[in-house]
């Protein structure tokens, strides 16, 4: 299994500028036994961060496996959400658009 940091680094190489658009939004993750990392969509481009951001459109919070298993394809973030290994603060309806902007 690879540690947080590289799940991280590996969904930021997987952004489809395409979807973004003129996004300017950011997608923060708090990993429930690891780090928290934010992803910042703004001008078509993503900034990947560690830490947490001061003002996050929305948090996502589980655990390191549940993070791994959607990195990996094994897991779609709606069935994470509905077994209530995935939850979600702020604009919920924009974690829907991860799936768009990050080809997982």
């Amino acid at each position: 299994m690879a540690t947080t940091a590289e799940l991280f680094n590996t969904i930021h190489s997987r952004f489809n500028a395409d979807a973004a658009g003129d996004m300017d939004e950011v997608f923060q993750f708090a990993i429930e036994d690891d780090a928290t990392y934010h992803l910042i969509v703004k001008n078509g481009q993503c900034q990947l961060g560690e830490g947490e951001h001061d003002d996050p459109s929305v948090t996502l919070l589980m655990d390191a496996d549940t993070l791994n298993e959607i990195a990996e394809g094994e897991l779609n973030g709606m069935q994470a959400f509905m077994a209530g290994r995935l939850r979600t603060e702020g604009d919920m309806m924009l974690a829907t658009r991860l799936s768009d902007l990050f080809s997982l």
